[in-house]
């Protein structure tokens, strides 16, 4: 069942005993593992399809990004989402909206850094679905380790009542990790990108004996001709030290990335 406006969701929705999975659509395999998780552990599984124009740049893809409403509603539906929420751009942000959170430290580095403004749209847009839907639990790829951990601190900042949910990486048999990006690729540059998810394997299994991690992944990825390297960082989030790493094959920009320390996902 797909709901438009906040007023439907706030008559529909039971406070409490409700997950909920913020998306774009374009809906994927790592999705559907987002909605297994929250199928497990709650009594209502709502799904958000929010192209959310707050956390594009100027120069991005907020206008070609893949949009299929149908497409989306029949596999949310089949992988056990109870409702969707499918607002309209001036339903979430009306011609007098004017409030913007930030979460500083976390949003100033890595993809804070290549993508101006991205966390702020984040942010923004979580909370507001969190007071719309007033869920008891929320859930988010470990592919944006970064933005699930803008989002927990957001949430243990402001005192929030729900619990963020991280679920592994969900990839391809060739590796790659799901992305609704990865529409974009063409078979070449497809080809080249999985250099990525090499590179951190390779930085991976280098941190398992002692050496460098990102010194492993950096020389798998500077040896792909077709791939640009962006950032291969070890960065510690979540109470676990990730290997994070990005690059753009043809025009399409692409992240991923390994834990190294601490539990797994």
């Amino acid at each position: 069942m797909a709901l438009r406006t906040i007023e439907e969701v706030r008559a529909v929705f039971p406070r409490g005993g409700v997950g909920l999975v913020p998306t774009m659509g374009a809906l994927h395999a790592g999705h559907i593992a987002l909605f297994e998780a929250a199928r497990r552990e709650n009594d209502v599984v709502v799904a958000s399809i929010f192209v959310n124009p707050a956390q594009f740049g100027a120069s991005e893809d907020f206008e070609r990004y893949p949009r299929d409403e149908k497409g989306d509603a029949a596999v949310a539906e089949a992988a056990g989402v109870d409702y969707l929420f499918v607002p309209a751009v001036e339903e979430m942000y009306p011609e007098s909206y004017d409030t913007w959170v930030e979460v500083e430290a976390l949003s100033a580095s890595l993809e804070g850094d290549a993508r101006p403004g991205h966390f702020r749209g984040v942010a923004t847009v979580c909370l507001k679905l969190f007071n719309i839907v007033g869920p008891a639990r929320a859930y988010f790829g470990q592919k944006d380790a970064q933005q699930a951990a803008v989002v927990e601190r957001m949430v243990e900042d402001l005192n929030l009542d729900l619990e963020i949910r991280i679920v592994p990486t969900v990839r391809d048999e060739d590796g790659l990790a799901v992305s609704s990006r990865n529409a974009y690729l063409s078979a070449e540059d497809r080809a080249a990108a999985l250099a990525l998810p090499q590179a951190l394997r390779a930085g991976e299994e280098a941190h398992g004996r002692g050496a460098d991690p990102v010194e492993a992944a950096r020389a798998i990825l500077g040896a792909e001709p077709g791939l640009e390297p962006e950032y291969v960082e070890l960065v510690r989030l979540d109470g676990r030290v990730y290997l994070l790493a990005a690059a753009r094959a043809g025009r399409t920009r692409l992240i991923d990335n390994v834990v190294l320390e601490g539990d797994p996902l």
